[in-house]
């Protein structure tokens, strides 16, 4: 059996690994697992990842989760061209440093404005208080300084002069909040000259094709009263 890659393209990890593996050539079937229908806790699925967790990816009998350890995993297995995660000692830390750092800070953020910005109140009904949200913008534009400052810096791409997986990892993440309504990149000239560059680099038909889900999630209807107690201790973290 060939490569298989679980994912959902609402997911900004999910992105990143579906942009990176078409960008190289990656031989794959593609499995949708729906997470809003709750699919990631079907037994089915728990079976090939008990984490719950999209992306997934199964090389044979061999099954892998985390994003970031399937970005490598491929670039690796098909000898992906060297930017994309160098050989170099320090070129390579400087994209292991980003990686590192986003979990817990630019995930975080743009997740959050998603859905307190939109899915919350439009495909949960449940009313955001207006400073819980004030203070996720807040932490957004904490990031996106950050982003700028000691990442980009006056580079063309955040771990230097070519792009790498870095860069898809962080543009997946700045098109969720961009989904939401969010100005992201009008206010920050450096950071839309990058976007444009990674665009650029991916191709604007596969960058539109990965984002097409997420930049649709406004048009979700409603969801129904079982999701919505499935969803419960979700919603309970993000207000």
């Amino acid at each position: 059996m060939g490569l298989e890659l679980y994912l959902d393209l609402l997911s900004q990890p999910c992105r990143a690994v579906y942009i990176f593996a078409k960008k190289i050539g990656v031989p794959f079937e593609l499995r949708i697992v729906e997470l809003l229908k709750g699919q990631h806790c079907s037994q089915e699925f728990i079976q090939v990842n008990p984490l719950r967790k999209v992306p997934v990816l199964k090389d044979g009998d061999f099954t892998l989760a985390e994003s970031v350890a399937i970005l490598l995993y491929l670039s690796r297995k098909y000898e992906a061209p060297d930017h994309w995660y160098p050989q170099d000692l320090q070129a390579c830390a400087r994209v292991d440093e980003y990686l590192a750092w986003q979990h817990t800070s630019l995930r975080r953020s743009c997740s959050m404005v998603l859905w307190q910005k939109m899915m919350l109140p439009q495909f949960l009904g449940e009313r955001v208080p207006p400073e819980a949200l004030a203070a996720t913008m807040a932490e957004l534009e904490r990031c996106l300084q950050l982003l700028e400052d000691k990442f980009l810096k006056d580079d063309d791409f955040l771990a230097g002069p070519r792009i790498s997986v870095a860069d898809l990892v962080a543009i997946t993440e700045l098109m969720h909040p961009v989904s939401a309504g969010c100005s992201v990149f009008q206010t920050r000239p450096k950071l839309a000259a990058w976007q444009q560059r990674v665009e650029e680099e991916v191709g604007a038909g596969l960058f539109q094709e990965a984002h097409e889900v997420v930049l649709k999630a406004r048009d979700l209807p409603p969801v129904d009263t079982a999701m919505k107690d499935q969803l419960k201790p979700l919603v309970e973290v993000l207000l």
